[in-house]
């Protein structure tokens, strides 16, 4: 399960209780909606490396209600429990990227994913 993945490679745990946190693919129509709020210029990329050795990184895009797309996030939580996901898979890097230091050298389907959130929240990654 990539939940347990993320979990234990990133050490995603409580401070306080220890307890796992919940971990999952990344969705790009939360972050459009948060940026659509909070007007972000730009954004961070944290943990990436968590990311390495996975064959394939999911990438939410879209949400869907009874097979419909809908034009965002929802605002209404109960429809927000029923919301399915759909996903893009894009392929993994499956290098290690710990010691990269400049964009230039991350691995190319790193760069590729990068460059996908960019392109999709039109929201450059620094």
């Amino acid at each position: 399960d990539v939940g347990v993945h993320l979990q234990e490679v990133g050490r995603e745990y409580g401070t306080t209780t220890g307890r796992r946190r919940r971990c999952g693919w990344l969705d790009l129509v939360v972050i459009k909606h948060s940026n659509m709020i909070n007007g972000f210029d730009s954004f961070n990329l944290t943990k990436l490396d968590v990311l390495d050795q996975l064959p394939e990184i999911k990438v939410g895009v879209k949400y869907l209600v009874d097979g419909k797309e809908l034009a965002g996030f929802p605002a209404d939580l109960d429809v927000v429990g029923k919301v399915e996901v759909e996903y893009v898979t894009l392929p993994g890097w499956q290098s290690s990227i710990e010691n990269v230091t400049s964009y230039k050298d991350l691995p190319e389907n790193c760069r590729k994913y990068i460059e996908f959130i960019e392109e999709f929240t039109k929201v450059p990654v620094k």
